[in-house]
This record gives structure tokens, C-alpha cells and sequence, in this order.
């Protein structure tokens, strides 16, 4: 049961920074800026409704 869970987080894992690893090589910086401002508002908003 464990095991089967851990498989899958590790597959998530590779499959993330797989992922990550396309986005560095491909999006310019100025993107990057756009992504984490996003994630940041939308990371606060959470943060904001979960109290």
C-alpha cells in the first residue's frame, strides 16, 4: 500500500521536473516573470480563503 502510493509520488515528481526542465529551455525570462506573478496571486488567494 505505501509503496504503490510512493511510486506514484515519484513518478509525479519526474514527470514535474520534466516538465521544468522544457520550460527553462524554451520560455524567456520575461515568461517566467508572468508565471510566478501568477502563481503568487493565486497562491495569496488561497492563502487569504483557507483562514
Amino acid at each position: 500500500m505505501f509503496f504503490c502510493k510512493f511510486k506514484k509520488v515519484i513518478a509525479g515528481i519526474l514527470i514535474g521536473f520534466g516538465i521544468g526542465v522544457l520550460l527553462v529551455l524554451f520560455l524567456p525570462p520575461v515568461a517566467w516573470i508572468c508565471i510566478l506573478g501568477i502563481g503568487m496571486l493565486v497562491g495569496g488567494i488561497k492563502f487569504l480563503l483557507g483562514k
